[in-house]
C-alpha cells in the first residue's frame, strides 16, 4: 500500500527571521536577510556580505540550559531549534529530560553540507597545533561528527526510530525529506523530522570565495547582493540557518488531529554521473531533466498539473540552463511556464540547509495561497526573457495554488526534486 505522506509542523530560523509566522512575513514582503559581514572585510574576502540569521545566541540561549549549551555550536544549534519548534507545531511536547520513555514511531534524519567547520578551525586546530589536547573538552567530538546534528536532536527529543545525518552538498535538505518520505512509506516509521543545517563561518565559506563563485560586487549594498535569474547575478551570496519539517504518515496524523500543512505527493533523488556537461560543480542537463520527470512520476501527477516551481537558482551561469531543464522537463512553453520563484534572493545560498528552508517556504506558500517575490532579477537575463511573466517579483495572491515542485542540484552533480500539494481532505 503507498501511504500518503504529510507536513504536520515546520521548524525555520533562516537569515530574514526565525519562526513560521516572522519566515511567512518576510517572504511576502521581500524582506532580505543579507547583510554586511565585517569579518570577512578584515579576513580580505572579495565577498563581504551573507545571510545569518540574526540574534541567534540570545536565541538559543532561551531553548537550551547552560549544560546543553556546551554541545551546540551554530549548526546544531540552527538544527535544535528548527527542531523543537517543529515538534511542538506538530502538536508534541518537548520531553523532561529525566524521563525515560522513547518515542519509537519516530525518527530524525538531518544533516549537513560541511557543518561543524568553525568549531573545527577555531578550537579543534589551534588546541591541537598548541598541544592543548586535554583542554578541548569531552563534548568536541559531538560538535564536530557530521551525526552530531540527528544525534542531538534524537536526545532532545526522545526519538527512538532512525536517527541519521546525511550530506549531498546543496540538495541535503530535499534529500532528507525524500528519504523520510521513503521511509513512511515503507512502514519502517510513523514519522520524521526531516531537514538540514549550515553553520556561518568564514572557513565554510572560503572555497567558494577562492573559486570565485559568490558575489562580490554588492559588498556596500548587501541587500542587492543575491539576484537568481538576473543579467547583472555575480555569483551566489552564502548563507546559513536550518528547517525541519514534521513528515508523517496521513492516517497517524489523522489518528491524533493534527493539523495538515501540505501532502509530499512524491520526490526523486539522482545524480548525472559528471558527464554531458556535468562535473563536480555543474550539472548535467540530462541528468537534471530525469530527476524532475522521475518526481512527478512518482507523485502520479502530469507536468502539466505543476502550477509553481520553487527553484535551485542560485544567481549564477547555471540560472537560464536550469529554467531551460525546467521548460523541456516539463514540455511546456514559455507561455504556459508555471509561476517560478528564487527565496535565494532572499536567504542568499545557505548551502546544506538551503532545500530545508526553501521547502518550509513552499508549504507557507501552499497552505496560505501566495507566491513570494524574487528580487533584486529587475534586469531579468536575456535568456530567461521569455518567461518574465511568469516570475513574480511581488508578492501574488494565488488561492488556486495547488501544487509546487521543488528543486535542488548541488555540488557533485546531483540532483533532487520535490512535489508538495494542498492538503484538501477527502482528495
Amino acid at each position: 500500500m503507498n501511504k500518503r505522506i504529510v507536513v504536520t509542523g515546520m521548524g525555520v530560523a533562516a537569515p530574514n527571521a526565525h519562526g513560521l509566522a516572522a519566515f511567512e512575513e518576510a517572504l511576502r514582503e521581500g524582506r532580505s536577510g543579507i547583510r554586511f559581514i565585517p569579518e570577512l572585510e578584515k579576513l580580505n574576502f572579495g565577498c563581504q556580505v551573507g545571510g545569518i540569521p540574526e540574534n541567534f545566541d540570545q536565541i538559543r540561549k532561551s531553548y537550551f540550559d547552560h549544560e546543553k549549551l556546551m554541545s551546540i555550536n551554530d549548526n546544531i544549534g540552527y538544527a535544535a531549534v528548527a527542531a523543537v519548534d517543529a515538534w511542538v507545531d506538530a502538536g508534541f511536547s518537548v520531553p523532561d529530560a529525566n524521563d525515560d520513555r522513547v518515542n519509537w514511531d519516530t525518527g530524525v534524519i538531518l544533516g549537513s553540507g560541511i557543518g561543524g567547520m568553525d568549531t573545527i578551525a577555531r578550537t579543534v586546530v589551534p588546541g591541537v597545533n598548541e598541544g592543548r589536547v586535554r583542554r578541548l573538552g569531552s563534548r568536541i567530538v559531538e560538535q564536530v561528527m557530521n551525526s552530531g546534528t540527528s544525534a542531538r536532536i534524537a536526545g532532545l527529543l526522545a526519538l527512538g526510530n532512525q536517527a541519521t545525518s546525511n550530506s549531498s552538498a546543496c540538495s541535503t535538505g530535499n534529500e532528507a525529506i525524500i528519504e523520510a518520505m521513503w521511509k513512511i512509506r515503507m512502514g519502517l516509521t510513523k514519522r520524521v523530522l526531516a531537514g538540514s543545517s549550515e553553520g556561518a563561518s568564514p572557513y565554510i565559506w572560503s572555497g567558494f570565495d577562492a573559486m570565485r563563485v559568490i558575489c562580490r560586487k554588492f559588498n556596500d549594498r548587501p541587500e542587492a547582493a543575491s539576484r537568481p535569474m538576473s543579467a547583472s547575478a555575480g555569483g551566489f551570496v552564502p548563507g546559513s540557518g536550518g528547517a525541519v519539517l514534521v513528515v508523517e504518515d496521513l492516517e497517524t496524523a489523522r489518528e491524533r488531529g493534527a493539523r495538515i500543512y501540505a501532502e509530499i505527493l512524491g520526490g526523486t533523488v539522482n545524480c548525472g554521473g559528471q558527464r554531458m556537461g556535468g562535473s563536480m560543480t555543474a550539472p548535467n542537463p540530462e541528468g537534471v531533466k530525469r530527476c524532475i520527470r522521475s518526481a512527478i512520476a512518482d507523485a502520479s501527477i502530469g507536468p502539466d498539473q505543476i502550477d509553481a516551481i520553487n527553484g535551485h537558482l542560485t544567481a549564477t551561469y547555471a540560472d537560464p540552463g536550469e529554467i531551460n531543464n525546467w521548460l523541456e522537463a516539463l514540455e511546456r512553453k514559455p507561455e504556459t511556464f508555471p509561476y517560478i520563484n528564487a527565496t535565494k534572493s532572499l536567504i542568499g545560498h545557505c548551502l546544506g540547509a538551503a532545500g530545508a528552508i526553501e521547502c518550509v517556504a513552499v508549504v507557507l506558500q501552499i497552505y496560505k495561497g501566495f507566491i513570494h517575490p524574487s528580487m533584486n532579477c529587475e534586469d531579468l537575463h536575456p535568456d530567461i526573457r521569455a518567461i518574465s511573466d511568469r516570475i513574480p517579483q511581488v508578492c501574488m495572491d494565488y488561492p488556486e495554488l495547488r501544487i509546487i515542485a521543488k528543486a535542488g542540484f548541488g555540488f557533485g552533480d546531483v540532483n533532487s526534486c520535490l512535489i508538495f500539494k494542498k492538503w484538501e481532505e477527502g482528495v
